[in-house]
């Protein structure tokens, strides 16, 4: 007599469609992204599946299973290992993302020459340019090796062939909304094709314990195309951020299932390529040989990554009845805040003034951290008076003009001390500033007034 193993119930199913989630009834909105009017019916078969009566590898115990088969294998780009926790995982699945012309393909051009320099077998995908057209470029950015393989499909069954006859340790794949299954309805960098994509190459992957990079794009406002499952089946998401007038840029993971997700990689985008920026401090800083007022350097943090920076404010006397406040690589609100605060509880009128506050080298600060920094470039620039040379100031103000600790106090010390700088301003704390280098020159204060007066007088 036949066993049943499953039981099919015809009933009608429903789909969100922009991020493909699946539910038995009608909603209005989507209980994944939360979309108004995208759940359509699809009437598919709602299936219940029984176990089976036997399985293919029995569970062990977790002392039993060998962990080196998942050590972490470095690619030879240090900022990406850096972020991802020491290297490349066999058999993980990386998901890059960002803007358009960020620089993702190069990246990952560079980190598949490097790691087919190491004797390894890398094919590079690309569903998006040709043949020669990625030739050209590493040409330029100096990413030619032996055994760096490049196919140019945007077939989901090509590219997987590809995969079966090369055999590659490392597969990147640019991207996985230009590839597409014929056994899949809808176009490229549809929902349903993502998926089907995505699933495919996330099981080669696993059964070949083959490394893969997936490109993916990005929405309008910075999210990744395609449905959101695609972020749950990776198990590394990186997101790839830069100004498009801006050399600099960053990497952060945002999802990382191997290490660690509050480091940031630093690069540095030309025209002969990409390279890492092991101090990219020097980026954010200006060296002049005369002080100069209304410049303070701070020290933010990137992850656990402190980064030097220097915020300039320039005033003017304003000709009209409302000054103007113009920012640049700061939050606009938060230095209208400090404006206030400033003029409110330490005594420094700027109700006349026109106020510009920026920071160098086009580096966004959103850190309470950096508040300190911006009252006393401000707080100069009204003064006219340059703050001490080598000199770093750092906390959070609040609108009783308090000057609140911060996390790291003591890492960013080091940094600070590290490049050459003297002294510090910092929030006091009831654990001190920890360990002072020898030379460093620590003052804590409690409130902006002290600090002003400290500074300048």
């Amino acid at each position: 007599m036949a066993t049943k193993t499953s039981r099919a119930a015809k009933a009608p199913g429903y789909k969100c469609a922009e991020c493909g989630w699946t539910t038995v009834k009608w909603v209005g909105r989507c209980g994944e992204c939360q979309a108004w009017g995208t759940v359509e019916e699809t009437g598919t078969a709602v299936a219940r599946t029984t176990a089976a009566t036997s399985v293919l590898e029995p569970a062990r115990p977790i002392a039993e299973v060998d962990a080196t088969t998942a050590a972490f294998l470095p690619t030879g780009v240090d900022e990406l290992d850096r972020v991802l926790g020491g290297g490349v995982v066999p058999g993980a699945v990386i998901l890059l993302a960002g803007e358009p012309g960020v620089g993702k393909s190069t990246l990952l051009l560079d980190v598949a020459a490097k790691f087919a320099r190491t004797g390894q077998s890398v094919l590079y995908v690309t569903g998006e340019e040709s043949a020669a057209q990625v030739k050209l470029r590493a040409e330029r950015i100096d990413a030619i090796a032996d055994t760096l393989y490049l196919s140019a499909e945007t077939d989901l069954g090509q590219a997987l062939g590809q995969v079966e006859k090369v055999e590659p340790k490392l597969l990147v794949v640019d991207s996985v909304q230009t590839l597409s299954s014929a056994d899949v309805e809808g176009s490229s960098g549809g929902v349903s094709q993502v998926r089907e994509v995505a699933a495919s190459i996330i099981a080669a992957a696993k059964r070949r314990n083959m490394t893969t990079l997936l490109v993916g794009h990005v929405t309008k406002d910075g999210s990744i195309a395609g449905p959101r499952l695609l972020e749950h089946l990776v198990d590394v998401v990186c997101q790839f951020e830069g100004e498009r007038h801006s050399r600099l840029r960053l990497l952060r993971a945002v999802k990382n299932r191997y290490g660690p997700t509050d480091d940031v990689g630093c690069f540095d985008l030309n025209e002969d390529g990409i390279v890492g920026l092991a101090d990219p401090s020097g980026l954010f800083v200006t060296r002049t040989k005369d002080p100069v007022s209304g410049t303070c350097i701070t020290v933010t943090m990137e992850g656990r990554r402190p980064l030097l920076a220097e915020v300039q404010s320039l005033l003017a006397e304003s000709p009209n009845s409302q000054p103007r406040r113009a920012t640049s690589g700061l939050d606009s609100s938060r230095v209208a805040m400090l404006l206030a605060v400033l003029q409110q509880r330490a005594g420094c009128l700027l109700h006349k003034d026109d106020s510009y506050v920026a920071t160098v080298g086009g580096v966004k600060l959103s850190e309470p951290a950096t508040d300190l920094a911006v009252a006393l470039a401000v707080a100069s620039a009204k003064a006219k008076k340059p703050l001490p040379q080598r000199l770093i100031a750092f906390g959070e103000v609040g609108l009783a003009g308090e000057v609140r600790p911060v996390p790291g106090i003591n890492q960013r010390i080091q940094e600070a001390h590290r490049l050459g700088f003297t002294h510090a301003v910092v929030p006091s704390s009831h654990n001190g500033p920890g360990p002072i280098p020898p030379g460093f020159s620590v003052r804590e204060v409690g409130h902006l007034a002290e600090a002003l007066s400290l500074l300048i007088s």
